[in-house]
């Protein structure tokens, strides 16, 4: 069991019979009154996001979530087929559920499988991941003062913006969190 009080951004508990993790949270005291918990929260499933205050004391049951890491295949008729490290069996993961968290993974990249009681529900892709650029326009010399950034498309598809020194053939480094460029590779 876990007490609203014990809330930080990252943890996962169980309420109402689904499964949510804590976005954002506020102890607040004022003045008069109790104190409570203002919570930001989501649910791990559907990805709907919820604002709500707890009491403090409020208990609930935290929920296990599994990370496993599994080597991204192939994607065949909508299935996106990952590969267990440990047994090398093929897990295939339909694509409403992976949604756009491969935009910047290649063929035999590691990802983690999210899954609770079972049941896959989300993907988290390498934290950083380098690809070719495969189409940008030209920079021009000198046009460096503002920082100005263009559109590059990588070798899965994908666009980012980068700085105009980046040309067609040069490997990037992308972090997928946040979906920017950090530097040449």
């Amino acid at each position: 069991m876990i007490t609203a009080g014990e809330f930080r951004n990252g943890i996962t508990f169980e309420m109402d019979g689904n499964v949510f993790q804590v976005i954002e949270f506020q102890h607040v005291k004022p003045g008069k009154g109790a104190a409570f918990v203002r919570t930001k929260y989501k649910n791990v499933i559907t990805g709907a996001t919820v604002e709500r205050s707890f009491n403090p004391s409020d208990k609930m049951p935290k929920a296990h979530i599994e990370r496993k890491e599994m080597q991204y295949s192939y994607v065949d008729d909508g299935l996106y087929y990952f590969m267990d490290l440990e047994t090398y069996e093929l897990m295939p993961i339909d694509g409403t559920t992976v949604g756009d968290s491969l935009k910047f993974v290649k063929e035999n990249d590691i990802c983690k499988i999210l899954s609770f009681k079972g049941k896959v529900f989300g993907i988290e892709p390498p934290i950083f991941v380098e690809l070719e650029v495969i189409d940008t326009e030209p920079g021009f010399k000198g046009d460096t003062a503002t920082g100005a950034n263009k559109p590059a498309t990588v070798e899965t598809g994908a666009t980012v913006k980068v700085p105009l020194f980046v040309n067609k053939g040069d490997r990037i480094k992308i972090d997928t969190r946040t979906e920017e460029y950090m530097e040449r590779a």
